[in-house]
């Protein structure tokens, strides 16, 4: 505040009237001196902001955001290991193509590489896992280049993108003038003097125009689009194909406003699909064409395989199980995945979802070939997988039965439930026998498999879509990453229901390291009390040890939910061989 009384304007300002202008409602961080005045000018618009324990937790809160939300989501953290601890997250961000802006701090701009508390080179630490990495000077810079990098993360192939800002440029300038001149000091030494003249000029150079400033601008950003040859490839071999078969991936939907028509235009095409990744729920519950079970073997019976947002990775044994013979689409915004370990004999280089929607309006029903066998012998597979599954549920132990308790939470979340999946032998179990409700109802790591994901998601589905019932899935190994955000759920009013499935083991390790080497080192956990850790941070725990107290359990806990209290509910599982003979690499 001035000798006026007005408030003085200063560089967080300027960053805060960029995300206002971009329509950001939430920044999540975790607080720190060289990153205060954006934090406090956010807030000052009304923009909610959530401070988590974790910076890790801040970045997949972005992550989250911008995955349900379309726009890129905003985490702000401080200098130095405020950044370093978020490089996991970044990491994953731009592993699962997903836009997000990180608002990184920095060490005065006259004192880097002298020592400054928390200064290090940032750049060749962040500037790998993101699109771009601004390296800020001057004060007028600070809106422009948040403006910039809102569009960059959206274009093309989205992804993270980090502005650096020097704590220097955020303050007001009669502040950093102040600061500067008392750097100085008052010696009368030609090195002094000399000193003086140096922080005097460099100050000017810091806030040389910024007082010409503009409103903040929302930069357009065009959607890449597949051109009409491969289009018309495309369509020419589905209405051949008599097997065809669609795996559909996250960056199919990454323009979240417009899943609901690459829904429709799914049922339009009639291909048979499987959903991966954020794509799980496009189709809702129960689709006719939505498969689940025996990807792999179908893979290697389609004559015809479209992949929309997926590349030929690890999940795909990369390209192994699509047969040779097939016809391979492969519509991606990026040309390198697109043709990552085998190449296409149609290439679709745009956006998939929008290849989904222009396929769906220029096929024409006739031309469709007959495919009434080929979609009822996937549907018997699938039948015969899901009664194998309920005989498996019904088997009894001492402990709960994992493929029950997902029985349970199938039958018990909402149909308004939004799912966090966490972990590793859980999860995977999970993928099998949860149905996502609809559209963007599912979120998982990616391709990175990061653990420690879970906490952070929540955060940001549940303050972008605050009309979901949102439950985390969480392994217990995977639990201990992010428990300490119970107390981020309890500050922030964020009402998750945490199900831990407890089997004291790095279970997905386990099931191989055991197998292979007659060894479980490392991989031995504890029946931990986690919902007693959880009711040490103010929220609900509940304990689950047989499998007749599942269903009670469940619906406590969504009763508590309902009244605004975030919950966990500590599950003890028994060993299972649903999953054995996993292994991913």
């Amino acid at each position: 505040m001035n000798a006026s009384g007005s408030v003085t304007r200063h560089g967080g300002d300027r960053i805060a009237d960029v995300l206002q202008a971009q329509g950001v409602r939430c920044v999540y961080t975790l607080c720190g001196g060289h990153i205060s005045p954006i934090l406090s000018a956010a807030r000052a618009r009304g923009i909610r902001v959530v401070d988590v324990r974790d910076e890790a937790a801040a970045v997949f809160a972005a992550d989250a955001a911008a995955r349900l939300s379309g726009l890129p989501g905003v985490a702000a953290v401080t200098a130095g290991p405020g950044i370093t601890n978020t490089i996991t997250a970044l990491k994953n961000a731009q592993l699962a193509q997903s836009p997000l802006l990180l608002l990184g701090g920095a060490a005065p701009t006259a004192l880097q590489g002298r020592g400054a508390l928390q200064d290090i080179d940032q750049r060749p630490l962040v500037e790998p896992h993101v699109k771009r990495f601004f390296k800020l000077r001057r004060v007028r810079e600070l809106g422009p280049a948040v403006e910039e990098a809102f569009a960059l993360a959206r274009s093309g192939v989205p992804g993270p993108v980090f502005v650096e800002c020097p704590v220097d440029l955020l303050y007001d300038e009669a502040s950093i003038r102040q600061w500067y001149a008392e750097a100085g000091g008052k010696g009368r030494s030609l090195a002094d003097r000399a000193l003086r003249w140096y922080l005097d000029r460099h100050v000017r150079r810091m806030f040389e125009g910024s007082g010409e400033e503009r409103p903040p601008r929302v930069r357009e950003v065009g959607t890449p689009l597949a051109g009409d040859a491969p289009i018309g490839a495309a369509l020419g071999a589905l209405a051949t194909a008599q097997r065809p078969l669609a795996v559909i991936g996250s960056q199919a939907v990454v323009n979240a406003a417009e899943v609901e028509r690459i829904a429709d235009a799914v049922g339009r095409l009639g291909v048979p699909v499987y959903l991966s990744g954020m794509a799980r729920g496009l189709l809702g519950r129960d689709h006719p064409l939505q498969m689940r079970h025996q990807r792999r073997q179908a893979l290697r019976e389609a004559d015809c395989v479209l992949l929309a947002g997926v590349p030929c990775d690890f999940r795909l044994d990369y390209g192994r199980h699509v047969r040779r013979s097939a016809t391979l689409i492969a519509a991606n915004r990026s040309a390198r995945d697109a043709k990552l370990n085998r190449r296409p004999n149609v290439l679709a280089l745009g956006d998939a979802g929008r290849f989904l929607q222009a396929l769906a309006e220029r096929m024409p029903a006739a031309g469709q070939a007959a495919r009434g066998e080929w979609l009822a012998a996937l549907r018997e597979r699938d039948a015969a997988r899901e009664a194998e599954i309920d005989r498996q549920a019904q088997a009894r132990g001492e402990r709960v039965n994992p493929l029950a308790l997902f029985r349970a939470i199938e039958r018990e979340a909402g149909e308004n439930a939004l799912f966090v999946a966490d972990g590793g032998d859980f999860v995977a179990t999970a993928s099998y026998v949860l149905h996502p409700r609809a559209p963007l109802t599912w979120l998982d790591p990616g391709a990175f498999g990061t653990l420690g994901v879970g906490a952070g998601f929540a955060i940001g589905a549940v303050t972008v879509r605050p009309d979901r019932e949102a439950w985390i899935v969480f392994g217990d190994g995977a639990c201990g990453f992010g428990l300490s955000e119970f107390d981020t759920f309890v500050r922030h009013g964020i009402p998750v229901i945490a199900v831990v499935g407890n089997d004291a083991g790095w279970t997905q390790i386990a099931r191989e390291q055991v197998k292979m080497l007659d060894d479980d080192v490392g991989t031995v956990l504890a029946r931990t009390a986690y919902h007693e850790v959880a009711r040490g941070f103010g929220a609900e725990g509940l304990l689950v040890t047989r499998t007749d107290e599942v269903g009670d359990a469940l619906k406590r806990a969504r009763a508590l939910a309902r009244e605004g209290r975030p919950v966990l509910v500590n599950v003890w599982l028994d060993p299972t061989e649903f999953r054995e003979g996993s292994l991913s690499m």
